[in-house]
């Protein structure tokens, strides 16, 4: 399937939801933020939780979730810049130059690996995805409203047109 025809359908999905364009945009920002954060496998369940809290639309988040994993083969990037910018605010230095991680299987269930890797990790997700969050939110909601919009004030063929003075 062709990439832009599935993003010109999902899209379009979202602006077919019936409803506010607030609660639209914020399950779409919903999707994007946890989009940003390491925690496979939770994403689609925390976006339908935090969307269900807070009054948003669940069936927007669950497709911007799902819309942000098409950055899949970008997010070891965006990962190893999440840990730089975590790593730095939580220590106020830069981390040295990352190496392979050679550990064994049973060291990556250890705990000690999560506080450092993790930590860092997931610090720097919140940080650099609430701005792209935010901007997400009022470009959504924007263009959810002008779309309500022009569609509640469209014409319909066969109906006269009567202008309003």
């Amino acid at each position: 399937m062709n990439l832009r025809r599935w993003l010109q359908t999902h899209s379009l999905k979202l602006l077919a939801i019936r409803d506010t364009p607030e609660a639209i945009a914020g399950g779409v920002a919903i999707g994007i933020f946890l989009g940003f954060t390491p925690l496979f496998g939770l994403k689609t369940l925390l976006a339908i939780l935090f969307a269900w809290l807070t009054r948003s639309n669940i069936i927007a988040a669950v497709v911007a979730t799902t819309l942000h994993d098409l950055m899949l083969p970008f997010m070891p990037v965006v990962f190893l810049w999440e840990y730089k910018v975590g790593y730095w605010l939580l220590n106020y230095e830069w981390p040295q130059k990352m190496t392979r991680l050679h550990l064994r299987w049973n060291e990556w269930l250890n705990w000690t690996t999560f506080l450092t890797v993790g930590k860092p990790l997931l610090v720097g997700s919140i940080f650099c995805g609430v701005p792209v969050t935010m901007i997400t939110f009022f470009v959504v909601r924007g263009i959810v409203a002008r779309h309500q919009h022009k569609k509640q004030h469209a014409v319909h063929p066969g109906e006269p047109h009567v202008a309003k003075d």
